[in-house]
C-alpha cells in the first residue's frame, strides 16, 4: 500500500468522450483507466476525481462490476421510480427526458477513484458505470481530473 509523504504534486485534467450507448447501465471503468493511464502510471497516490459528466440526462456511478444482471436490475428499478408513463409538465424532448433527468439526479455526476501506485484502488466487484437514461442519448463526455503525488 502507497503512503503519503514529501514530494511533487500533480494535478492533470482530460475530457473523455464515450461513445453512443442504448439506454441502460453500462460497464465504463476501463474505458477512463484506458484514457488516463498516461497520468496515471505517474501518481503514486492519489485521486481521479470523474468530476462530471457533461449531460443532464445520464449518471455515473461506482456500482457492481462483475455481475451484469445487476445493470439490469437497476435500470428496471429506475424506470419504476421514474416511470415515463405519467404526465411532467416538462415534456418538450420528448416522453424519456424528464424521467432522465429525474433518474440523473438521484444516481449523481460524479465518482471519486483511489489510485494507488498507478492504479484505480477499487474494491472486489466495484467499478464504474455510465447510466443512459434516454432511448437516444448520443456521445457523452466526462471531465476527469487528476491529483497526487509523483511516483
Amino acid at each position: 500500500m502507497a503512503t503519503g509523504g514529501e514530494g511533487v504534486t500533480l494535478w492533470y485534467q482530460r475530457e473523455i468522450p464515450l461513445s453512443p450507448r442504448k439506454r441502460g447501465c453500462h460497464y465504463i471503468t476501463d474505458e477512463i483507466y484506458s484514457a488516463c493511464n498516461s497520468e496515471l502510471k505517474n501518481i503514486k497516490i492519489g485521486v481521479a476525481n470523474v468530476r462530471h459528466i457533461k449531460h443532464t440526462s445520464a449518471s455515473i456511478v461506482l456500482n457492481e462490476n462483475y455481475d451484469r444482471t445487476v445493470l439490469d436490475d437497476m435500470e428496471m428499478m429506475l424506470n419504476r421510480l421514474a416511470p415515463e408513463d405519467i404526465t411532467y409538465k416538462h415534456d418538450l424532448e420528448g416522453s424519456d427526458d424528464m424521467p432522465a433527468h429525474v433518474k440523473a439526479a438521484l444516481m449523481g455526476s460524479s465518482v471519486t477513484l483511489p489510485i494507488t501506485n498507478g492504479k484505480f484502488n477499487l474494491g472486489t466487484w466495484q467499478g464504474v458505470w455510465l447510466c443512459e437514461h434516454r432511448n437516444h442519448g448520443g456521445s457523452r463526455k466526462l471531465v476527469v481530473s487528476i491529483n497526487g503525488l509523483k511516483k
